[in-house]
Protein backbone atom coordinates (compact mmCIF):
# COMPACT_ATOMS: atom_id res chain seq x y z
CA UNK A 1 0.00 0.00 0.00
CA UNK A 2 1.41 3.79 -0.98
CA UNK A 3 2.22 5.69 1.76
CA UNK A 4 -0.79 8.28 0.39
CA UNK A 5 -3.11 5.36 0.45
CA UNK A 6 -2.59 4.34 3.57
CA UNK A 7 -3.04 8.11 4.71
CA UNK A 8 -6.42 8.19 3.35
CA UNK A 9 -6.96 4.45 4.68
CA UNK A 10 -5.95 6.11 8.04
CA UNK A 11 -7.46 8.84 8.42
CA UNK A 12 -8.90 10.42 5.07
CA UNK A 13 -6.14 13.31 5.56
CA UNK A 14 -7.03 15.03 2.16
CA UNK A 15 -10.69 14.97 3.04
CA UNK A 16 -10.69 16.83 6.21
CA UNK A 17 -12.53 20.04 6.60
CA UNK A 18 -11.25 23.23 8.22
CA UNK A 19 -13.03 22.64 11.61
CA UNK A 20 -11.21 19.25 12.07
CA UNK A 21 -7.51 20.76 11.46
CA UNK A 22 -6.73 21.02 15.18
CA UNK A 23 -7.18 17.08 15.59
CA UNK A 24 -4.48 14.76 17.34
CA UNK A 25 -3.00 12.08 15.39
CA UNK A 26 -1.53 8.96 16.60
CA UNK A 27 1.44 6.94 14.09
CA UNK A 28 1.85 3.09 14.77
CA UNK A 29 5.24 1.90 14.03
CA UNK A 30 5.51 -1.67 11.89
CA UNK A 31 3.74 -3.89 12.95
CA UNK A 32 0.37 -2.48 12.76
CA UNK A 33 -1.98 -1.21 15.49
CA UNK A 34 -3.35 -4.39 16.06
CA UNK A 35 -0.68 -6.30 17.09
CA UNK A 36 -1.74 -7.48 20.37
CA UNK A 37 1.16 -5.18 22.11
CA UNK A 38 3.07 -2.08 22.10
CA UNK A 39 0.98 -0.69 18.45
CA UNK A 40 -2.39 -1.67 20.05
CA UNK A 41 -1.80 -0.52 23.57
CA UNK A 42 -1.15 2.81 21.98
CA UNK A 43 -4.20 2.24 19.84
CA UNK A 44 -6.36 1.70 23.09
CA UNK A 45 -5.61 4.72 24.75
CA UNK A 46 -6.69 6.86 21.57
CA UNK A 47 -9.68 5.09 21.59
CA UNK A 48 -10.33 5.97 25.20
CA UNK A 49 -10.09 9.48 24.48
CA UNK A 50 -12.27 9.29 21.54
CA UNK A 51 -14.84 7.92 23.62
CA UNK A 52 -14.73 10.28 26.38
CA UNK A 53 -14.33 13.57 24.72
CA UNK A 54 -16.28 12.61 21.54
CA UNK A 55 -13.27 13.98 19.43
CA UNK A 56 -11.80 12.39 16.37
CA UNK A 57 -8.30 12.12 15.76
CA UNK A 58 -6.06 10.76 12.56
CA UNK A 59 -4.43 7.54 12.49
CA UNK A 60 -1.57 6.35 9.91
CA UNK A 61 -0.05 3.05 9.76
CA UNK A 62 3.43 2.58 8.71
CA UNK A 63 4.32 0.01 5.86
CA UNK A 64 7.63 0.77 5.37
CA UNK A 65 10.68 2.54 6.91
CA UNK A 66 11.14 4.72 4.35
CA UNK A 67 7.69 6.52 5.00
CA UNK A 68 8.46 8.23 8.44
CA UNK A 69 9.68 11.46 7.53
CA UNK A 70 6.85 11.85 4.89
CA UNK A 71 4.15 10.58 6.93
CA UNK A 72 5.44 13.23 9.73
CA UNK A 73 5.36 16.21 7.84
CA UNK A 74 2.11 15.07 5.96
CA UNK A 75 0.50 15.05 9.13
CA UNK A 76 2.12 18.66 10.25
CA UNK A 77 0.90 19.77 7.20
CA UNK A 78 -2.82 19.01 7.96
CA UNK A 79 -2.48 20.93 10.81
CA UNK A 80 -2.76 17.38 13.05
CA UNK A 81 -1.83 19.08 16.45
CA UNK A 82 -0.07 16.74 18.71
CA UNK A 83 1.19 14.39 16.65
CA UNK A 84 1.54 11.12 18.64
CA UNK A 85 3.87 8.66 17.71
CA UNK A 86 4.83 4.68 18.77
CA UNK A 87 8.23 3.94 18.85
CA UNK A 88 12.60 4.59 19.13
CA UNK A 89 12.90 4.52 15.54
CA UNK A 90 10.92 7.62 15.00
CA UNK A 91 13.66 9.58 17.17
CA UNK A 92 16.15 10.43 13.95
CA UNK A 93 13.47 11.53 11.83
CA UNK A 94 11.39 13.59 14.71
CA UNK A 95 14.72 15.23 15.50
CA UNK A 96 14.74 16.68 11.72
CA UNK A 97 11.14 17.27 11.73
CA UNK A 98 10.18 18.75 14.74
CA UNK A 99 12.10 22.20 14.12
CA UNK A 100 10.47 22.94 10.69
CA UNK A 101 7.10 23.12 12.63
CA UNK A 102 7.48 24.45 15.58
CA UNK A 103 3.97 25.70 15.87
CA UNK A 104 3.08 21.69 16.05
CA UNK A 105 3.56 19.66 19.38
CA UNK A 106 4.67 15.77 19.10
CA UNK A 107 5.17 13.31 21.92
CA UNK A 108 7.50 10.21 21.05
CA UNK A 109 7.11 6.95 22.83
CA UNK A 110 10.48 5.26 23.72
CA UNK A 111 12.57 7.93 23.01
CA UNK A 112 14.33 10.78 23.86
CA UNK A 113 14.48 13.97 21.28
CA UNK A 114 15.69 17.21 22.74
CA UNK A 115 13.46 19.59 20.71
CA UNK A 116 11.44 22.79 22.31
CA UNK A 117 7.74 20.96 21.00
CA UNK A 118 8.52 17.53 21.80
CA UNK A 119 7.82 15.61 24.34
CA UNK A 120 9.76 12.45 25.07
CA UNK A 121 7.68 10.11 27.07
CA UNK A 122 9.78 6.72 28.77
CA UNK A 123 9.48 4.10 30.45
CA UNK A 124 11.24 2.15 33.50
CA UNK A 125 10.99 -1.49 31.44
CA UNK A 126 13.59 -2.81 33.81
CA UNK A 127 11.30 -2.10 36.75
CA UNK A 128 8.15 -4.25 35.54
CA UNK A 129 10.49 -7.02 33.99
CA UNK A 130 12.05 -7.58 37.60
CA UNK A 131 9.01 -8.24 38.77
CA UNK A 132 8.59 -10.53 35.82
CA UNK A 133 11.68 -12.35 36.96
CA UNK A 134 10.60 -12.24 40.16
CA UNK A 135 7.19 -13.98 39.35
CA UNK A 136 9.25 -16.53 36.83
CA UNK A 137 11.50 -17.93 39.42
CA UNK A 138 8.41 -18.45 41.57
CA UNK A 139 6.31 -20.32 38.82
CA UNK A 140 9.56 -22.10 37.73
CA UNK A 141 9.95 -25.93 38.28
CA UNK A 142 13.65 -26.55 36.31
CA UNK A 143 15.44 -23.26 37.61
CA UNK A 144 15.46 -22.26 33.71
CA UNK A 145 13.50 -19.28 32.49
CA UNK A 146 14.30 -17.93 29.06
CA UNK A 147 13.81 -14.32 27.48
CA UNK A 148 13.07 -13.55 23.76
CA UNK A 149 13.86 -9.97 22.77
CA UNK A 150 12.58 -8.93 19.00
CA UNK A 151 15.01 -6.55 17.59
CA UNK A 152 17.98 -7.16 19.67
CA UNK A 153 18.68 -2.98 20.83
CA UNK A 154 19.34 -1.50 23.99
CA UNK A 155 16.00 -0.73 24.57
CA UNK A 156 15.10 -4.80 24.86
CA UNK A 157 17.86 -5.28 26.85
CA UNK A 158 16.06 -2.55 29.58
CA UNK A 159 13.88 -5.44 29.38
CA UNK A 160 16.44 -8.72 29.33
CA UNK A 161 18.30 -7.36 31.76
CA UNK A 162 15.69 -6.30 35.12
CA UNK A 163 14.35 -9.78 33.87
CA UNK A 164 17.56 -11.50 34.79
CA UNK A 165 17.96 -9.33 37.58
CA UNK A 166 14.58 -10.13 39.28
CA UNK A 167 14.75 -13.87 38.51
CA UNK A 168 18.73 -13.79 39.92
CA UNK A 169 17.31 -12.31 43.15
CA UNK A 170 14.97 -14.94 43.68
CA UNK A 171 16.72 -18.00 42.45
CA UNK A 172 20.59 -16.83 42.36
CA UNK A 173 21.19 -20.57 41.26
CA UNK A 174 19.05 -20.44 38.30
CA UNK A 175 19.50 -20.25 34.61
CA UNK A 176 18.47 -17.65 31.92
CA UNK A 177 18.50 -18.56 28.58
CA UNK A 178 18.35 -14.90 25.85
CA UNK A 179 17.70 -15.09 22.37
CA UNK A 180 16.88 -12.23 19.95
CA UNK A 181 15.24 -12.75 17.03
CA UNK A 182 16.94 -10.15 14.62
CA UNK A 183 18.78 -7.26 13.99
CA UNK A 184 15.93 -5.62 11.86
CA UNK A 185 12.63 -4.00 12.50
CA UNK A 186 11.22 -7.08 10.77
CA UNK A 187 12.20 -8.73 14.14
CA UNK A 188 9.45 -6.94 15.66
CA UNK A 189 6.54 -9.24 13.08
CA UNK A 190 8.03 -12.55 13.01
CA UNK A 191 5.72 -14.94 14.98
CA UNK A 192 7.07 -18.37 13.31
CA UNK A 193 10.84 -17.49 14.24
CA UNK A 194 9.69 -16.75 17.77
CA UNK A 195 7.94 -20.06 18.54
CA UNK A 196 11.62 -21.62 16.97
CA UNK A 197 13.70 -20.15 19.40
CA UNK A 198 10.66 -21.21 22.32
CA UNK A 199 11.40 -24.84 20.88
CA UNK A 200 15.03 -24.44 21.50
CA UNK A 201 14.44 -23.20 24.80
CA UNK A 202 12.40 -25.52 25.86
CA UNK A 203 14.57 -28.64 24.83
CA UNK A 204 17.67 -26.50 27.10
CA UNK A 205 15.24 -27.02 30.16
CA UNK A 206 12.91 -23.59 29.88
CA UNK A 207 9.75 -23.56 31.54
CA UNK A 208 8.80 -20.48 31.73
CA UNK A 209 9.91 -17.56 29.01
CA UNK A 210 9.63 -13.67 28.90
CA UNK A 211 8.88 -12.83 24.94
CA UNK A 212 9.68 -8.66 24.34
CA UNK A 213 9.22 -8.83 20.74
CA UNK A 214 5.46 -7.48 19.81
CA UNK A 215 3.90 -8.87 16.86
CA UNK A 216 6.67 -11.59 17.03
CA UNK A 217 5.71 -12.12 20.94
CA UNK A 218 2.22 -13.73 19.90
CA UNK A 219 4.32 -16.82 18.48
CA UNK A 220 6.10 -17.14 21.44
CA UNK A 221 2.93 -17.56 23.45
CA UNK A 222 1.45 -19.65 21.17
CA UNK A 223 4.24 -21.88 21.02
CA UNK A 224 4.59 -21.76 25.04
CA UNK A 225 1.09 -22.81 25.21
CA UNK A 226 1.19 -25.24 23.47
CA UNK A 227 4.11 -26.86 24.81
CA UNK A 228 2.02 -26.48 28.13
CA UNK A 229 4.93 -24.20 29.60
CA UNK A 230 4.28 -20.46 31.02
CA UNK A 231 5.08 -17.46 29.06
CA UNK A 232 5.08 -13.61 30.32
CA UNK A 233 3.76 -11.37 27.89
CA UNK A 234 4.47 -7.50 27.27
CA UNK A 235 3.56 -4.31 27.08
CA UNK A 236 -0.21 -4.57 26.49
CA UNK A 237 -2.00 -7.09 29.19
CA UNK A 238 -1.52 -10.56 27.05
CA UNK A 239 -3.06 -12.42 29.64
CA UNK A 240 -6.23 -13.67 28.31
CA UNK A 241 -4.62 -15.12 25.20
CA UNK A 242 -4.19 -17.83 27.02
CA UNK A 243 -6.12 -18.03 29.91
CA UNK A 244 -3.77 -20.56 32.41
CA UNK A 245 -0.99 -20.33 30.19
CA UNK A 246 0.16 -16.78 30.69
CA UNK A 247 2.01 -15.74 33.79
CA UNK A 248 1.73 -12.76 33.69
CA UNK A 249 2.18 -9.49 31.33
CA UNK A 250 4.63 -6.80 32.23
CA UNK A 251 2.34 -3.64 31.12
CA UNK A 252 3.49 -0.30 30.22
CA UNK A 253 1.29 2.07 30.14
CA UNK A 254 1.30 3.47 26.95
CA UNK A 255 -2.71 3.69 26.22
CA UNK A 256 -2.61 6.30 29.20
CA UNK A 257 0.47 8.35 27.39
CA UNK A 258 -1.54 8.53 24.32
CA UNK A 259 -4.43 9.55 25.85
CA UNK A 260 -3.08 12.23 28.55
CA UNK A 261 -1.10 13.41 25.38
CA UNK A 262 -4.69 13.82 23.53
CA UNK A 263 -5.96 15.03 26.46
CA UNK A 264 -3.57 17.68 26.33
CA UNK A 265 -3.73 18.71 23.23
CA UNK A 266 -1.70 21.90 21.50
CA UNK A 267 -0.71 22.42 25.37
CA UNK A 268 1.24 19.36 25.58
CA UNK A 269 4.26 19.82 27.74
CA UNK A 270 7.71 19.51 26.13
CA UNK A 271 10.31 17.54 27.92
CA UNK A 272 11.12 14.10 28.93
CA UNK A 273 8.01 11.99 30.94
CA UNK A 274 8.91 9.27 33.31
CA UNK A 275 6.70 6.50 33.83
CA UNK A 276 8.09 4.60 36.32
CA UNK A 277 6.63 1.70 38.83
CA UNK A 278 5.81 4.14 41.59
CA UNK A 279 3.32 5.97 38.99
CA UNK A 280 2.12 3.40 37.22
CA UNK A 281 3.81 3.40 34.21
CA UNK A 282 4.82 -0.37 34.90
CA UNK A 283 3.21 -3.20 35.91
CA UNK A 284 2.33 -6.85 36.18
CA UNK A 285 -0.95 -7.85 35.39
CA UNK A 286 -2.99 -10.06 38.00
CA UNK A 287 -6.76 -10.70 36.74
CA UNK A 288 -8.87 -13.55 35.98
CA UNK A 289 -6.53 -14.94 33.26
CA UNK A 290 -3.94 -15.64 35.66
CA UNK A 291 -5.40 -15.58 39.01
CA UNK A 292 -5.27 -19.50 39.42
CA UNK A 293 -1.49 -19.41 38.93
CA UNK A 294 -1.15 -16.69 42.01
CA UNK A 295 0.14 -18.21 44.42
CA UNK A 296 0.70 -16.89 48.22
CA UNK A 297 4.55 -17.10 47.48
CA UNK A 298 4.53 -14.99 44.37
CA UNK A 299 1.60 -12.66 45.36
CA UNK A 300 4.17 -11.68 48.43
CA UNK A 301 7.09 -11.91 46.38
CA UNK A 302 5.84 -9.77 43.81
CA UNK A 303 4.87 -6.89 46.80
CA UNK A 304 8.03 -7.20 48.69
CA UNK A 305 10.13 -6.50 45.39
CA UNK A 306 7.68 -3.57 44.24
CA UNK A 307 7.82 -1.79 48.30
CA UNK A 308 11.56 -2.80 47.84
CA UNK A 309 11.68 -0.77 44.18
CA UNK A 310 9.46 1.81 45.04
CA UNK A 311 11.14 2.61 48.38
CA UNK A 312 14.51 2.68 46.77
CA UNK A 313 15.85 -0.40 48.41
CA UNK A 314 16.21 -2.46 45.29
CA UNK A 315 17.96 -0.77 42.93
CA UNK A 316 16.95 -1.75 39.31
CA UNK A 317 19.71 -1.67 36.63
CA UNK A 318 18.93 0.48 33.56
CA UNK A 319 20.75 -0.74 30.73
CA UNK A 320 20.40 2.64 28.32
CA UNK A 321 22.42 3.99 31.28
CA UNK A 322 24.79 1.49 31.13
CA UNK A 323 25.18 -1.10 28.51
CA UNK A 324 26.36 -4.10 30.65
CA UNK A 325 24.20 -6.40 32.92
CA UNK A 326 25.31 -6.87 36.21
CA UNK A 327 24.09 -10.81 36.78
CA UNK A 328 25.08 -12.39 33.45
Amino acid sequence: MSLMKSLLAGASLSLLPLTALADPALIFDLGGKFDKSFNEAAFGGAERWKAETGGTYKELEMQSEAQREQALRRLAETGANPIVMTGFAFGEVLNKVAPDYPDTKFAIIDMVVEQPNVQSIVFTEEQGSYLAGVMAAKASKSGTVGFIGGMDIPLIHKFECGFAQGFKATNPDGKVLINYTGTTPAAWNDPVKGGELLKAQIGQGADVVYAAAGGTGIGVLQAAADANILSIGVDSNQNHLHPGKVLTSMVKGVDNSVYEAFKAGADLQPGIKVMDLASGGVSVAMDDSNKPLMTPDITAAVDAATQGITGGEIKVHDYMTDNTCPVQ
